[in-house]
C-alpha cells in the first residue's frame, strides 16, 4: 500500500533466462570433448543435401541434447561424432577408442546409432527402437530434431515427402520411449513440412 492506502503497482519483472545449474557447468567443464570435436572435423568437407555439413551437424545434435537438459558425458561425446563411422569408411577405430576412459562406451554408442551396410534405413531404425540402448534412443531422437530442422533448406518434394512419412512411423515410437518433448518437437516440425508441402501442391 502507498502513503494513501492505495496497493502498489508491481513493476513488472523482465523474464528470466534459464541459465545451466553451476553443477552442470562444471559437469561440462570436466568432460574430455575437445578431442573428440577434433576428430569430427574431419566431417567438414562432407556437404549435406539440405546444405552446410556433417561436422555442423554433428555439433547441433550435441547442442539439442544440451538444450533438453542432457549432461551425460558418454552421449554427448558420442553426438558429437555420431556419423563419423557411416561417413568416414576408412576410419581408425582407436582414433577413437585411444583417447580417454570414456572411448569404449563412446564408440559402442556411436554403433548403436550407425546404420550397417546390410541394412535397409527400416531395419536399422527398427533395431534402435527395439534392442538400443535408452541413450541410443535419445541420440537418435536429437539427430532426427536436427535432420527435421535441417528440412526446412529443401525444396526437393519427394524427398520431404519421403522423409517426414519415415519419421512419424519409425522414429515417433523412439522418441517414445525416449523422450516424450523429444516427441512433441518431432511431431510439430513434421507438422510444418507438411504444410509446406501442401502448399506446393495448391499451387
Amino acid at each position: 500500500m502507498d502513503r494513501k492506502g492505495r496497493p502498489l503497482r508491481q513493476a513488472e519483472e523482465p523474464p528470466r533466462l534459464e541459465t545451466m545449474a553451476e553443477e552442470e557447468m562444471i559437469r561440462l567443464k570436466s568432460m574430455h570433448l575437445a578431442p573428440y570435436i577434433q576428430l569430427a572435423t574431419v566431417l567438414i568437407g562432407k556437404r549435406r543435401r539440405s546444405g552446410g555439413n556433417m561436422f555442423r551437424h554433428q555439433i547441433d545434435t550435441f547442442g539439442i541434447l544440451m538444450d533438453y537438459g542432457y549432461i551425460d558425458s558418454v552421449l554427448l561425446k558420442a553426438a558429437v561424432i555420431h556419423d563419423l563411422v557411416e561417413d568416414v569408411p576408412d576410419l581408425d577405430r582407436e582414433q577413437i577408442l585411444e583417447i580417454d576412459e570414456e572411448s569404449q562406451e563412446v564408440y559402442q554408442l556411436v554403433l548403436e546409432v550407425t546404420r550397417r551396410p546390410v541394412e535397409s534405413k527400416a531395419v536399422f531404425l527398427t533395431r534402435i527402437l527395439e534392442y538400443g540402448s535408452h541413450r541410443a534412443l535419445v541420440l537418435k531422437s536429437a539427430d532426427r530434431i536436427s535432420n527435421m530442422i535441417s528440412l526446412g533448406y529443401t525444396t526437393d518434394i519427394s524427398f520431404i515427402q519421403r522423409y517426414a512419412d519415415e519419421t512419424e512411423r519409425f522414429v515417433y515410437p523412439i522418441a517414445e520411449k525416449a523422450n516424450k518433448a523429444m516427441l512433441a518437437e518431432l511431431v510439430e516440425l513434421v507438422a510444418t513440412r507438411r504444410e509446406f508441402l501442401a502448399r506446393r501442391f495448391e499451387i
